[in-house]
């Protein structure tokens, strides 16, 4: 499976962007500013109009961005992603269908779980890598730490709820290997283009692993 390309994002910092996009405008110079900011990794959710034409900018104006595609639910969703370019994939659940899809596309994917039994269904698909979401409201760091035990040869992206507070929390445990968060890219700071706070938030990632 794709595990390895998506683990292979870890390595790129400990935080992931959840980003979302309202203005075409605002994808390039949002981009530029997470990188600047050494942040790679950049996940643009499909929750908006112009989710696909933003990855697409992002990922042709912005070669050193490693665009991916947050919220798949559908197989058109993943096709539309890896026609825009995207590198990877990150759904908020888990089908076979969806993995299918990804498999077909060559389309790497980070598939959520919530529940044990979902971690085994990823599992049996051959996904080791998951995405667990909503990661605060769920459980958080107290779930991850009981999916430890069953489950020790499985690795997490916890995502929603996560704050820079809270954060190093999530990364100190040996199964967390990079959290998403959407608190780099406030939806304030874009709306005014202030792209150099966005650049700060994103250098001050790298200290929240201890």
């Amino acid at each position: 499976m794709s595990d390895a390309r998506t683990l292979s994002l870890a390595a790129h910092g400990p935080v992931i962007p959840v980003i979302v996009i309202q203005r075409l405008e605002d994808a390039v110079p949002l981009a530029q500013a997470l990188v600047a900011g050494g942040v790679r990794v950049l996940e643009v959710t499909l929750r908006t109009p112009v989710a696909l034409a933003a990855m697409e900018a992002m990922a042709r104006a912005v070669p050193e961005a490693i665009v991916g595609a947050g919220t798949l639910r559908t197989v058109a969703d993943v096709v539309a992603a890896k026609n825009a370019g995207c590198q990877f994939g990150v759904s908020p659940g888990y089908t076979d269908a969806m993995g299918a899809a990804c498999q077909a596309q060559d389309l790497p994917l980070l598939p959520g779980v919530s529940t044990a039994s979902e971690v085994m269904q990823a599992n049996a698909a051959g996904y080791g890598f998951l995405k667990l979401f909503p990661a605060t409201a769920v459980g958080g760091v107290n779930l991850l730490k009981a999916l430890a035990g069953p489950f020790p040869d499985v690795a997490f992206c916890p995502t929603g709820g996560i704050t820079p507070e809270s954060a190093p929390q999530f990364l100190a445990l040996p199964n967390v290997k990079v959290c998403g968060g959407s608190w780099l890219t406030p939806a304030d700071a874009i709306e005014a283009g202030d792209w150099a706070r966005i650049t700060r938030l994103a250098q001050a990632t790298h200290a929240l692993r201890g």
